[in-house]
């Protein structure tokens, strides 16, 4: 409790601060072609669900194009992830913005992955405590699976983990996680760019 309460955060905001710092120069370099190969805005904002369910702003490099078709509404996520865009998913450079989310104290380096705000309605009474924590960078359910795992296996993850937050079990799976990226694996699930949408359990 003592270390989820207070200890938890100052590891965050170390590890965040360090991390933003030392990474500078890869997130220059990656915005630079982010805005050569996929235009502006170089990076995607996104309104996401955090702890208690406080709506906060996700940052994250852009992967898709703005492609749209004849009648001005984008094209499926699939036909404008590229082959650079797959390549900042597989590496998880995308998601080095989120340093500045942790770092704020909207995120943590590990917790549930903060999902859609459209999700909020859907959750049942127990898929609901995911949001006890805050969301994390990388994640119990991310290191068992990431994207190719259904969402009920991902609640299961998510929910195990906030009733067991734990200074071992958050080392572990920092280094798990840091596996699981040279690896490559789990990135999407099958037929889709990244995961099929949430639409409730049964």
């Amino acid at each position: 409790m003592i270390y989820q309460k207070y200890v938890k955060r100052i590891l965050d905001i170390t590890l965040s601060g360090a991390a933003i710092i030392v990474l500078s120069p890869v997130m220059g370099v990656t915005a630079i072609l982010v805005k050569k190969k996929l235009g502006s805005p170089v990076i995607f904002k996104q309104k996401r669900p955090g702890k208690d369910e406080k709506i906060f702003t996700m940052y994250k490099f852009r992967t898709m194009t703005d492609e749209r078709d004849e009648k001005g509404e984008l094209l499926p996520d699939s036909l404008r992830l590229m082959k650079f865009g797959k390549m900042l998913r597989s590496t998880s450079l995308d998601e080095l913005p989120e340093l500045f989310n942790i770092f704020k104290g909207e995120m943590s380096v590990v917790g549930p992955r903060p999902l859609l705000v459209q999700y909020l309605p859907l959750y049942n009474e127990a898929q609901k405590h995911r949001h006890d924590v805050r969301p994390g960078l990388t994640g119990l359910a991310q290191v068992s699976g990431r994207n190719a795992i259904s969402w009920e296996e991902k609640f299961a993850h998510d929910l195990e983990y906030t009733h067991n937050v734990t200074f071992r079990r958050d080392v572990q799976l920092i280094l798990k996680t840091v596996l699981k990226v040279f690896e490559k694996e789990g990135i999407h699930q099958q037929g889709e760019a990244t995961m099929e949408a949430f639409t409730g359990t049964e």
